[in-house]
C-alpha cells in the first residue's frame, strides 16, 4: 500500500512485485524485438559480409548449433562472476567497517581503494595471471578487484551519513561504539550497500571477461577471442548473447534478494513512473 507525504508516494516494495516483474519482462521483450528487427533490416539493406555483421539467423544457428558448448563455457564464466561477487562483497564490507571503526586505518585504506580503481584493468590483469595462474583464481581476483570499490565506497558513505539523531539516541542509552556501529549505523547504511551491490552485480562480468581475455582456456571470453581470431563473428555474437543473459540474470537475482531483505526501505515514484 502506498502512502503519500508531501506529494511523494512511498510504496511497500513487498507488494506489486509480480506486476513489476511482468512489466519489466515485457519491456525487455519489446526492446529485444526492436533491436533484432533493426539489426535484420541493416543486414538486408547493406548486405555486409558475414564476418563483419552476420544476420540474426546465422547467430541463432550458431547459438543453437553450439548450445551445449556455449552453456558449458558460460557456466565457467558465471562461476567466476558469482565467486568474485561474493569475495568482493566480503572484502568491501570488511574494509568499510574497519575504516569507520578505526579512523586512522580508514585514512590509510581509502587512498589505496581509490588507487585500485585508477589503474586500468588491462594493466593489472597480466599480473593477476602471473600471481594466481590461468585457472579460476586470476578471473575471480579480477572480478573481485572491480566489484570491491563500489561495495566499499557505498557502504562507507552510508555509514558516514547515518542520521545524527539515531546516533545521539544510541549514546543516550549508553551504547558502546561497537553497538553504535553494528546496531544503528550498519542497519541505517544498508540501502547504500544495496545500491553498491547492484552496481557491483552489473559490472562483475567485466572482471571475469577481462581475466579470460588475458589468459584462459575456457569461458565466454575465451570463445570471443577464438571467434575473433577465426573470423567466426556469429560465434562471437552467440557468446555475447549468453553473456548478456548471464549478466541480466545475476543483476536481477541480486536485486530480488536485496528487495526481499531490505523491503522496509521506502521507494519514491515520480510522475514518470509507477
Amino acid at each position: 500500500m502506498a502512502k503519500s507525504y508531501n506529494n511523494i508516494d512511498y510504496q511497500d516494495t513487498s507488494q506489486g512485485r509480480p506486476k513489476r516483474l511482468s512489466r519489466r519482462l515485457l519491456d525487455i521483450g519489446l526492446i529485444t524485438t526492436v533491436l533484432i528487427a533493426t539489426w535484420w533490416l541493416l543486414v538486408i539493406i547493406f548486405s555486409p559480409p558475414a564476418f563483419i555483421l552476420p544476420g540474426p539467423d546465422r547467430v541463432a544457428a550458431a547459438l543453437f548449433g553450439q548450445f551445449s558448448y556455449l552453456v558449458r563455457h558460460g557456466a565457467i564464466t558465471l562461476t567466476e562472476i558469482i565467486l568474485g561477487l561474493i569475495t568482493g562483497t566480503v572484502l568491501g564490507v570488511l574494509t568499510a567497517l574497519a575504516a569507520i571503526k578505526f579512523p586512522l586505518a580508514g585514512r590509510m585504506i581509502l587512498p589505496v581503494v581509490s588507487a585500485s580503481q585508477a589503474l586500468p584493468v588491462f594493466a593489472i590483469a597480466p599480473l593477476l595471471v602471473i600471481w594466481f595462474g590461468l585457472g579460476l583464481g586470476s578471473k575471480i581476483a579480477m572480478a573481485t578487484l572491480i566489484i570491491y570499490f563500489p561495495i566499499a565506497s557505498s557502504l562507507i558513505d552510508g555509514l558516514e551519513r547515518t542520521r545524527t539523531g539515531l546516533v545521539d539516541l544510541g549514546r543516550l542509552y549508553g551504547a558502546s561504539p561497537s553497538q553504535l556501529l553494528f546496531l544503528i549505523r550498519l542497519p541505517a547504511a544498508l540501502p547504500s550497500l544495496a545500491s553498491g551491490l547492484k552496481v557491483a552485480a552489473t559490472i562483475a562480468p567485466i572482471g571475469a571477461i577481462v581475466g579470460e581475455w588475458v589468459g584462459s582456456s575456457a569461458g565466454l571470453g575465451f570463445i570471443i577471442l577464438q571467434g575473433n581470431a577465426r573470423m567466426q563473428t556469429d560465434m562471437v555474437f552467440a557468446a555475447l548473447f549468453v553473456l548478456a543473459v548471464i549478466a541480466i540474470s545475476v543483476r536481477a537475482l541480486v536485486g530480488a534478494i536485496l528487495d526481499h531483505f531490505i523491503h522496509w526501505t521506502p521507494k519514491t515514484t515520480s510522475q514518470f513512473g509507477h
